[in-house]
């Protein structure tokens, strides 16, 4: 299923990058570094500083510049800022590969289909559509996709927020029923879904009664929408907050209303102490070291980064906010997480949910899309859904028993 990219070292050379229009453009500072070669790195991103989905990226790139220098590849990196989509991704990726970037990669999902009418103009630059799925499956040699299993460190994140609830239940301060989780979702995607249900299935492992409410909000970020979805979901009945959204507002609306939270990307305990017990994120730091690595020792990458989560350090957890989390939470978070490295617990174990009473045995019976996996491959075996097992895109999209969408527009 995988097709793999021949990509030749040809920059022997430090170019200069000159911005032609597009979009604001950074480039990466840093030491000077003691070889005569520096090589460029492009990344196209959603968002800014003050995004929380970006900030993971830019400690992924800042962690891989100093690994690689380590081992005597020095890099600079060269970003772009506030293109989700469409022409300006396509204006960014011309930009960064004429610059003489060897590698692009495109931190969102949405703007991979801009990038793909760029790659054929650029054969020397290798493309990489992150969260995407469609460049392993095309037939451009310098495209490529990846998405670590970051499910699995939504689960464990999902531990920490059922130990919470379970003893607000211990300590009479919330009874059984009442135990809401309130969840801040972009779109009703199969990444958005997979990810709030893993969450919710890690809560219920520790919190038995616990139930959830989505509300979605129609963009990866916004964040008066984030903070407005947080608050709904409170008078609603959450008694605790999470979010697959980039900013930090539904941390700082959790805190407001004396409700704990449990975030996404980067560590929120800075600016919601009182509130926010954990995060799971995504450290890209050992593919963007893989991918720069690769091409400099004129190597081949690999066209679909699949299958690597929580053993392999791709997927973590920010440190643990002991002044809010219940006790027991750390023990119980290394726990859970070795089971699943050594694969005793399958994160979406089909004994563990139902779907309209039911328990799930094929996925294609419940796939009225014909897109829950790949290339008609049957997702669940041995006793579980197999999530981005067949490529590195979630494709887990099964709504199932427990959990409440309240709107589904977007």
């Amino acid at each position: 299923m995988k097709k793999f990219l021949a990509v030749l070292l040809i920059f022997a050379m430090v170019f200069t990058f000159a911005a032609c229009g597009g979009g604001e453009t950074n480039e990466g500072g840093g030491d000077e570094q003691a070889t005569d070669t520096t090589y460029k790195v492009g990344m196209v991103c959603i968002g800014d500083d003050n995004a929380a989905y970006d900030r993971n990226f830019y400690m992924a790139a800042d962690a891989a510049k100093e690994r690689l220098a380590g081992e005597g590849i020095n890099v600079e990196w060269v970003y772009t800022y506030n293109h989700p989509e469409g022409d300006p991704v396509a204006t960014d990726c011309e930009e960064l590969a004429g610059a003489g970037c060897i590698a692009v990669f495109c931190n969102s999902y949405g703007m991979e289909p801009a990038m793909l009418t760029v790659a054929p103009d650029y054969p020397d630059t290798v493309f990489v559509g992150m969260t995407n799925e469609g460049s392993w499956k095309d037939d451009l040699p310098n495209t490529v996709n990846a998405f670590p299993s970051i499910y699995e460190g939504r689960y464990l994140a999902g531990v920490a927020a059922g130990m919470k609830l379970q003893d607000m239940i211990d300590n009479g301060e919330i009874k059984e029923d009442e135990a809401v989780i309130g969840y801040v979702g972009a779109y009703t995607f199969a990444e958005v879904i997979s990810g709030y249900t893993s969450f919710f299935l890690g809560a219920r492992s520790v919190c038995p009664s616990v139930t959830m409410k989505v509300e979605f909000i129609g963009s990866w970020g916004d964040p008066t929408m984030e903070a407005n979805a947080a608050q709904d979901l409170i008078d609603k009945g959450a008694k605790l907050i999470s979010q697959h959204s980039d900013s930090t507002t539904p941390a700082t609306t959790a805190q407001s209303n004396g409700v704990p939270h449990v975030g996404y990307n980067i560590s929120m305990s800075d600016v919601a102490p009182e509130s926010s017990i954990i995060s799971s994120r995504i450290d890209w730091t050992n593919y963007f070291t893989y991918v720069i690595e690769t091409i400099v020792n004129g190597g081949t990458v690999d066209q679909d980064y699949c299958q690597h989560g929580f053993k392999d350090g791709d997927v973590a957890l920010t440190e643990l906010n002991e002044d809010v989390a219940a006790p027991g939470t750390g023990a119980k978070i290394a726990e859970v997480g070795a089971a699943i490295e050594n694969g005793e617990i399958q994160v979406f174990d089909t004994s563990t949910f139902t779907v309209d009473g039911k328990e799930v045995t094929t996925a294609f019976a419940l796939d009225t899309d014909g897109d829950f996996a790949p290339d008609s491959e049957e997702a669940v075996f041995d006793g579980a859904f197999h999530e981005s097992y067949f490529q590195s895109a979630p494709y887990f999209a099964l709504r199932i028993d427990g959990i409440e969408l309240l709107n589904e527009k977007y």
